[in-house]
């Protein structure tokens, strides 16, 4: 996958039906890649992607499969089938489940029916803070926590990572450029915050090291939404040294 400032945007389908995603599809012609979460595909399922797919869109995954190891392998087979580009998993289901993930979507692709799958391991959800992470027995320090869970994932032959803006950095920092990071919590300066607590401006977490920026509402909320975006395209192309 290329990352022109056009293809770094991931558009989020957080609709219910493939009525409302066709939708807005067919209404943003110059983005490429969509991404489809627990809402939609619990909806919705494999027809929606046959018609992303007839639409020549990319699909990212956004399941964050937490499952015993053998159970999360034979998800990722059948996303493969699917024709899915891009998926998430995540990662404090430990090191073997993201191993047998990681093994799957090769062997899928070995097999010669089509490209490897983009496999993203899910640190912190955006919606939460450190006080959130003590209640469930954790540390309360995001960064550590993020920063342990993408060392697991890269262990485990992860490619990727999901994150919030605010540790891209520390994540550069550590890797370099041996994970691919994913972000959520992408809000432009004219759209308001809602319930993403960890935000940041699209060329702000470019320039910080993200690959890609999923963005939803600011877009897909719009009145028109391929306008939102290309707005979005062009504060990124002007904001490049």
């Amino acid at each position: 996958m290329d990352k022109t400032n056009a293809s770094r945007i991931i558009i989020a389908l957080d609709v219910q039906t493939k009525e409302e995603g066709l939708s807005l599809v067919s209404r943003l012609k110059d983005a490429r890649t969509f991404k489809v979460g627990l809402e939609l595909f619990t909806a919705e399922g494999p027809t929606l992607f046959r018609k992303l797919r007839a639409l020549r869109k990319d699909i990212f995954l956004d399941l964050k499969l937490h499952d015993i190891p053998n159970t999360v392998a034979g998800a990722v087979r059948s996303a493969f089938k699917l024709g899915v580009q891009m998926m998430t998993i995540h990662t404090s289901g430990g090191r073997e489940m993201m191993a047998k993930a990681a093994e799957a979507a090769r062997s899928a692709a070995e097999a010669g029916k089509g490209p490897k799958p983009v496999l993203l391991g899910v640190t912190v959800l955006t919606s939460l803070k450190g006080a959130d992470l003590e209640e469930v027995g954790m540390g309360a320090d995001v960064a550590s926590q993020v920063l342990r869970l993408a060392g697991l994932a890269k262990a485990a032959g992860l490619d990727g990572v999901v994150c919030s803006p605010q540790e891209i950095e520390v994540l550069r920092k550590e890797y370099g450029r041996e994970l691919l990071i994913v972000t959520p919590g992408i809000r432009p300066l004219w759209a308001a915050a809602q319930d993403q607590k960890r935000i940041m401006t699209p060329a702000e977490a470019v320039a910080k090291g993200a690959d890609y920026l999923v963005i939803g509402r600011p877009i897909t909320g719009a009145p028109s939404p391929n306008e939102a975006f290309l707005r979005i395209v062009e504060e990124l192309d002007q904001s490049r040294p």
